[in-house]
């Protein structure tokens, strides 16, 4: 009788720590029996290999720092790649002004933005410049507090503020920011300018947290090698289905690259032969599979990023879509 009452103490102690973490995140209900299972922490490393997302595949919902963790729980996502505007904001930087409306007209050519649009971006750039070189780090500390108690960890940061245009002080505060949110990386499209990735090697040695360097069809297999050789803080944010699009295959590349991979971007293209299109998980020409296999047999540290990129099919979501991905790169690795 004892022991039953022990028993059941613990089993009470911790369904109140179960739905204190619902009452954290406002987990929908259909999820509750797989949160109590795990007392709301997810768990997206399956055998060695840790499969993340961007927070950019969640652009069309709501973006605070309370939301994106609970995306993260809902689609069992355990490390992400944070982009800026959901640390700043949670830091309490300056409200951006309404963003305008730049989507192509029917002849496929984006709008100009006015003179007052211009003018009012030219000076939240010079406000937030000032905020990124006065801020105390304290609310990007909490910020990787709460996401750590609820089981998520943040392994790089994306603000907009690695641009050539970023003073020196905007380029260090983007290197002091990730590392206070527990991040090794802060990433950033690859420069055309060499004297720019030297500049940002040279801050992020400063710093001891890699600059890691993304791209698009513009990746080639040598395309990261003026910037790796400047410095050993210049890395590679890697996406293999952009690589796929511009017509290589991405598998040499890693096994050729693995040590200046920071991490890497998952999504499934066709071929450049085929088109380059988005699509689906396992509808592409991306190695998908065979990537995730090549990591976790090599014993690979970085982490795969999921971003998702392909049109969200009717009756669907970005979070629905993402917990698929998800769910692919488990079956993928045999978890």
């Amino acid at each position: 009788m004892e022991n039953q009452e022990i028993s059941r103490r613990r089993f009470l102690g911790a369904s109140a720590l179960a739905a204190a973490g619902f009452a954290l995140v406002r987990v929908p209900v259909f999820g509750a029996p797989a949160y109590i299972k795990n007392l709301g922490k997810p768990n997206s490393l399956f055998n060695g290999v840790q499969v993340g997302a961007i927070t950019y595949s969640w652009r069309s919902m709501p973006g605070t720092a309370e939301d994106i963790l609970k995306y993260c729980i809902d689609c069992n996502i355990s490390a992400i790649e944070l982009m800026g505007p959901t640390g700043e904001q949670f830091a309490g930087a300056p409200e951006a002004p309404p963003r305008p409306n730049m989507a192509p007209a029917a002849n496929g050519q984006r709008p100009e933005m006015t003179a007052e649009q211009k003018a009012a971006m030219a000076e939240y750039g010079t406000k937030m410049a000032e905020w990124r070189s006065k801020v105390s780090m304290d609310k990007f500390v909490q910020l990787r507090k709460m996401y750590s108690d609820a089981g998520v960890s943040i392994y790089a940061f994306k603000p907009s503020a690695l641009g050539e245009k970023n003073t020196d002080a905007e380029v260090d505060y983007a290197f002091r920011a990730a590392k206070a949110l527990g991040a090794n990386q802060a990433n950033i499209e690859l420069p055309n300018d060499p004297a720019q990735t030297k500049r940002l090697g040279d801050i992020a040695a400063k710093n001891k947290v890699y600059v890691g360097y993304h791209g698009h069809t513009q990746q080639t297999p040598t395309w990261w090698d003026t910037a790796l050789g400047q410095s050993k803080y210049n890395a590679m944010n890697f996406d293999m289905g952009h690589y796929v699009a511009a017509g290589f295959d991405p598998i040499p590349l890693i096994e050729a690259k693995h040590d200046h991979i920071v991490s890497m971007h998952v999504k499934d293209r066709k071929s450049k032969a085929n088109g380059g299109a988005n699509v689906v998980w396992g509808e592409g020409d991306t190695p998908i599979t065979a990537a995730l296999e090549l990591m976790r047999a090599r014993k690979y540290k970085f982490p795969a990023t999921i971003e998702l990129e392909y049109e969200i099919p009717a009756g669907s979501d970005p979070i629905k879509e993402t917990a698929k991905c998800v769910e692919y790169a488990r079956k993928a690795l045999g978890a």
